[in-house]
């Protein structure tokens, strides 16, 4: 899915979009997200016999998209306080700003560590911190897109030099005249926000065909609703993660013991106890159902809430936390709550798509089974019949969700539509996003591909 000079590509880098400022300011007045109490369930609960298919879950720029007066290929390349170094097998983080950086990789985690004599000049991090006998000295880049190096120097043994491409929140584009095509779309989804009065909306939006060279746009990209079941993405990650370190096949199975079986959506929970269930099936249906059980079995298969929060802060997404257990009423009427944001679950996405946090194996079993979902309410059913996606619902009393990527040939994009609120007009408000993508990345006139 990637192409090897995308990867590489740091030259003609854009910095972030400006939403026209009417909309912005109608968008900003929805940018507090809306807590109307604990959730009692991640979806509905659901009888036996029920169809799993039928569940639901409870820029300012001219015509031609550039800014007036400005060259856009003039622009200096945006640089972040935070970026992650993705190497085979592991990802090197650095923040620049509270000057720590976090190894993660098969052979181990060094948590955050302090490295007060961190040194940031032109754009670039670099230092060495030493943890448990194992020196790190690196040199990471805060530009997207570039390349930075991470030299371990291991007690009594050879030093290993691991160089990789940085990672960024947003990534910057790759071509910003191409880019700047992008730009009317969030003008377009910052009406639909402005309009959603009853659900304070998000939306992220990220080119990654290269037609619009790579460009991410938003709108409330920051907001931080609960997340439902949207954090399934993350315990699939790790889990798929430690399938690429060898440390776990897929083959491996689990037992399940009716103490596991929650409600909500999925299909475990139908099934008779106890019993092993293989790791394949939990993954698949952990996104193919939502499926509930799954959720919790594998969370307490990967070691509790920390492996995957681990695998979080190793990406530096800082809007997203996983702090309770699926249908865990008792834990969120005590303030214990999932959250994430737009640009978070992006991140994920494109880090997904670009094979730098799996391996395309793994990377293209996890898209396989979103092509699955059978949760089908919000996107698919805001886009005509047959249009390819692979996306992960997430419902909750006080939230809709839907993300993903539109598989469109030649204009693949990875989208998240984020809303608090109620969920009935959540769900129509993410219908809407997801149609005015679409619309957007088709429009003849626009050099898109035709219907």
């Amino acid at each position: 899915m990637r192409k090897s000079d995308k990867r590489r590509s740091s030259s003609l880098l854009l910095g972030p979009v400006r939403v026209p400022l009417k909309w912005l300011a109608a968008a900003v007045a929805l940018a507090v997200v809306a807590t109307t109490g604990p959730a009692t369930a991640d979806g509905p609960d659901h009888g036996p016999g029920a169809d799993p298919a039928q569940q639901t879950e409870p820029g300012y720029a001219d015509s031609e998209g550039h800014e007036p007066g400005l060259d856009p290929t003039q622009e200096r390349a945006p640089t972040s306080e935070v970026s992650w170094l993705s190497f085979p097998g592991g990802v090197f983080a650095v923040d620049s700003l509270g000057h720590t950086v976090r190894y993660r990789a098969c052979d181990g985690d060094t948590g955050r560590v302090a490295d007060p004599t961190m040194r940031v000049a032109a754009g670039v991090a670099s230092g060495a911190v030493v943890v448990g006998g194992v020196a790190y000295r690196y040199r990471v880049p805060l530009v997207g897109r570039s390349e930075g190096t991470l030299e371990v120097i291991p007690r009594h043994r050879p030093p290993v030099e691991l160089t990789g491409v940085v990672v960024t929140s947003p990534q910057p584009p790759t071509d910003p005249v191409a880019g700047a095509r992008l730009f009317p779309l969030s003008g377009q989804l910052a009406r639909v926000v402005a309009d959603a009065s009853l659900n304070p909306a998000g939306v992220t939006v990220r080119d990654l065909s290269g037609r619009y060279g790579d460009q991410q746009i938003a709108v409330n990209g920051s907001l931080r609703p609960k997340a439902a079941s949207v954090i399934k993405l993350w315990i699939l990650v790790e889990l798929l993660r430690r399938v690429d370190c060898g440390q776990v096949s897929l083959d491996d199975g689990v037992l399940v013991t009716p103490e596991d079986v929650v409600g909500g959506t999925g299909q475990l929970q139908f099934e008779t106890f106890p019993q092993v269930v293989s790791l394949h099936r939990l993954a698949q249906y952990l996104i193919k159902y939502s499926d509930n059980v799954a959720a919790n079995v594998l969370i307490t298969y990967l070691g509790g809430f920390a492996p995957v929060n681990a695998l979080i802060d190793s990406m530096n997404q800082r809007s997203t936390i996983l702090a309770r257990r699926m249908l865990d009423s008792a834990a969120a009427q005590r303030g214990e709550e999932n959250y994430t944001s737009p640009d978070d679950v992006v991140s994920l996405l494109g880090a997904v798509w670009d094979g730098e946090i799996l391996t395309p194996a793994s990377r293209d079993l996890m898209i396989g089974f979103m092509r699955e979902q059978t949760l089908n309410t919000k996107i698919p059913a805001a886009l005509p019949q047959g249009v390819p996606v692979a996306h992960k619902t997430g419902d909750l009393p006080d939230a809709s969700h839907d993300v993903g990527y539109y598989l469109i040939p030649g204009t693949e994009t990875a989208v998240a539509f984020l809303t608090a609120g109620p969920m009935a007009t959540g769900d129509e408000t993410v219908r809407r996003m997801a149609r005015t993508v679409y619309d957007f990345l088709v429009t003849p006139t626009d050099g898109a591909v035709e219907e």
